[in-house]
């Protein structure tokens, strides 16, 4: 991300929608902001429950309207870095074992078979706790999600030096992938934080910078291994195995430092605001209900199997695909695949960054036109990969067709938000979840028998990534419209109130949903007139 970059929405003083507070005009260089207007002579400054002023200028739900990657201002940037280090920490527990699996297969004894099953165990256990954590984020918070998931699943990280079988070896991997989960908190986090302008820049720089575990983990492995043979003097079957101490003690750290500095939402914690009133005590029931019964949830489940499932399913194969095709040594191919997971560092984000921009002209359906676009055009580069035969023209693909799929991953977190309002955390989860076992489907049918070579799978998921990639176009939001058709005469509080029965509606309960589809107004594109007179009403005053 350069210096003195700035994401504007174009917004003019006044616009309904707009908020001014705490904005000077003149924010400082490397940030990412939705608007820069003048803040009104004597507006009251925005505050949490504590009376404690907000580093970031905020909207009416107090969540962030600008990005400050430098800052690290409790509670809107300390979340952003906690969030994003503890998800690049799991990730690189995860995916420690691929950059060593040609000295590991050798030492268990492991067939390709074997190689296949560890790949899909690895992902397979974050399917359900991916859906657990959504509904922890909705009901409990995710600050304990995320860390108590880290300490718990650090254990298994340490199993992995007294693995002596094939079967030890698959269920450890299966049960250090649980923590994959941190990625679901890590985007209600950045949902609850930062206002709807910028969700998709603060969502995908979040988990593509928490991606880059998968690249990282891929040079500094074989350099970990490396040391510990060579400077130590262990022999190869015993210095991979010391080396896997190295992400359980990061783990461990991490997950204590989310406990004690992290931070639910803006104004606290949910014990907290559920103390002062300024938090619904919500039912686990009609929070999963409105889940399960919103269709748009099962299509974005299905989308992201083919975008971040697809990039699962390469983090496993990508080191030893180029060891076996190229006959490099193991050191090489680890520095070639680490640059798949490091492209993270700016193509989630830019994914991100695009559907924000798209969306300032076009709204929502800009939104969804994008992500259709960049994950096809990736689906198309995977078949390319598949079919190139030379190193040097393999690695050039490789990295493009890595920047399409990683930022549809990112283009997808700019809809996910809007979704519902109610059921954030349940919805995250899910389509996590489906990014995990569109991997399992994947390596499973493409990875792990001799069926196909890996050549031959890597360009059939390709296909299937253009396949899978076509629901999108039947996704249709009543007051923003769809990639072809316009939208009805609902209105943004028509859509997020209906989540809230009369009865909720009468005690006041539905008030954040309120704030949220004031803020939300923007997803209608520049040109859209207002639909109703309340579009005229500030969400300050509900």
């Amino acid at each position: 991300m350069a210096a003195n970059s700035n994401w504007q929405d174009g917004n003019s003083k006044g616009e309904p929608g707009s908020s001014l507070h705490g904005v000077t005009g003149r924010e400082p260089v490397f940030q990412m902001t939705m608007e820069t207007v003048g803040e009104g002579k004597g507006e009251q400054e925005a505050t949490d429950l504590r009376g404690r002023k907000f580093a970031l200028p905020v909207d009416s739900e107090h969540k962030a309207k600008t990005v400050r990657l430098y800052s690290v201002a409790a509670p809107h940037m300390r979340t952003f870095h906690l969030s994003w280090i503890s998800f690049m920490i799991c990730f690189f527990s995860t995916f420690a074992a691929p950059p060593l699996m040609p000295v590991i297969r050798d030492n268990l004894g492991l067939t390709k078979v074997d190689i296949g099953n560890a790949g899909i165990a690895s992902v397979a256990g974050a399917v359900v706790s991916r859906l657990l954590m959504g509904t922890i984020c909705d009901l409990v918070g995710p600050r304990y999600g995320c860390a108590i998931l880290m300490m718990v699943t650090a254990p298994a990280i340490f199993c992995m030096p007294l693995v002596s079988t094939a079967v030890g070896f698959i269920l450890v991997r299966f049960f250090i992938g649980f923590c994959l989960a941190t990625f679901v908190s890590c985007q209600f986090w950045m949902s609850s934080m930062f206002n709807s302008k910028i969700v998709g820049i603060a969502n995908g720089t979040a988990a593509g910078w928490g991606n880059m575990g998968g690249g990282i983990v891929q040079l500094v492995m074989p350099l970990v291994f490396d040391i510990i043979r060579r400077d130590i003097g262990s022999e190869k079957f015993t210095a991979w195995r010391i080396a896997f101490f190295v992400p359980g003690v990061l783990q461990v750290m991490m997950g204590l430092l989310v406990l004690t500095l992290g931070q639910d939402l803006p104004d606290g914690n949910y014990a907290e605001l559920k103390r002062e009133g300024e938090k619904v005590n919500d039912s686990f029931k009609k929070v999963f209900l409105y889940a399960v019964t919103n269709y748009r949830t099962y299509i974005f489940a299905l989308t992201y199997g083919y975008c971040f499932g697809v990039e699962l399913t390469v983090d496993n194969i990508i080191a030893e695909y180029f060891y076996d095709r190229f006959d490099l040594n193991l050191q090489t191919a680890g520095i070639i695949a680490s640059t798949f997971g490091l492209m993270n560092l700016f193509s989630r984000p830019l994914g991100g960054v695009l559907s924000d921009l798209v969306a300032v002209r076009w709204g929502m359906r800009g939104r969804l036109w994008n992500l259709w676009i960049i994950q096809t055009v990736g689906g198309v580069l995977c078949i390319v990969l598949g079919v190139t035969g030379q190193l040097g023209p393999a690695i050039a693909v490789m990295l493009i067709f890595s920047f399409f799929v990683q930022a549809a991953c990112g283009a997808t977190f700019g809809i996910i938000p809007f979704i519902s309002r109610r059921s954030l955390g349940i919805i995250s989860g899910a389509t996590g979840a489906g990014g995990n076992i569109g991997a399992v489907t994947t390596q499973g049918i493409f990875f792990m028998s001799s069926k196909y070579s890996t050549e031959d799978g890597i360009m059939l998921m390709g296909i299937m990534i253009v396949a899978c990639t076509l629901p999108i176009i039947f996704v249709h939001f009543p007051q923003w419209g769809s990639m072809f058709f316009p939208p009805s005469k609902a209105t943004e509080e028509d859509y997020y109130v209906s989540e809230w029965n009369k009865e909720e509606q009468a005690n006041g309960l539905h008030h954040a949903s309120m704030k949220f589809a004031e803020n939300a107004r923007s997803e209608r594109g520049r040109q859209s007139p207002p639909r109703s007179k309340s579009d005229n009403v500030g969400a300050d005053q509900l």
